[in-house]
């Protein structure tokens, strides 16, 4: 009996949660979009050098995964962009307690542009879309936001140290699939459970 009420209660809040993000002031979702932005960086510093790749193995794609859900269209893009330009202005938050535009037009610079496309790709495939919001179309589409962020990484990788596509992909790519996919299933589950599922909980907008 528990269950039954326990259920509505967990839609409702679901979908309460959601009309609140979708509805709120743009000033509200600026400073969501920079909270995220911050969360980037905090997970920056979850860092593990690798000896046998310029980039180390880091938190941040989960953080960036979950700015496309929680941020929406738009402004899961601008949590990543907030996260680039003060980034390159100086303030240290990218891997290593680092900052500065050398570290954008550097060898590791195109996984950093990646997160700004797949945050904004995840925020628009979900937006409007509660089909998309199980779990394993959650899963798919994360895994595809990895995959935006390893195509622009691997790219300027190779471009800035002269390796072959195969010699990117095994430095910039291969090396962290399995850490990566934890973090997509664990992105998925969390957006699974906060998003509503039913297109007759999407906020509608005011008569």
């Amino acid at each position: 009996m528990q269950d039954s009420y326990a259920l509505p209660r967990l839609r409702r809040l679901r979908s309460d949660a959601y009309a609140w993000r979708a509805q709120a002031p743009a000033l509200l979702k600026v400073m969501l979009a920079f909270g995220m932005a911050a969360l980037t960086g905090l997970a920056a510093q979850l860092r593990v050098p690798l000896p046998f790749s310029p980039v180390p193995v880091t938190g941040q794609v989960f953080a960036v995964l979950l700015a496309g859900v929680l941020c929406g269209p738009l402004y899961g893009g601008l949590s990543q962009l907030f996260y680039l330009g003060l980034g390159a202005a100086g303030v240290p938050w990218f891997a290593g307690l680092s900052g500065g535009l050398g570290v954008i037009v550097g060898p590791t610079g195109g996984y950093l542009v990646g997160f700004v496309v797949a945050a904004e790709f995840i925020a628009r495939v979900t937006e409007g879309r509660p089909r998309a919001r199980s779990f394993p179309l959650q899963l798919g589409v994360m895994c595809a936001g990895v995959g935006l962020i390893y195509l622009f990484g691997v790219v300027q990788l190779a471009l800035f140290t002269g390796f072959s596509a195969r010699q990117a992909l095994l430095a910039g790519a291969v090396p962290f699939v399995v850490s990566d996919l934890v973090k997509a299933w664990l992105a998925a589950g969390i957006s699974t459970a906060l998003l509503p599922k039913d297109a007759d909980d999407e906020p509608r907008p005011p008569q």
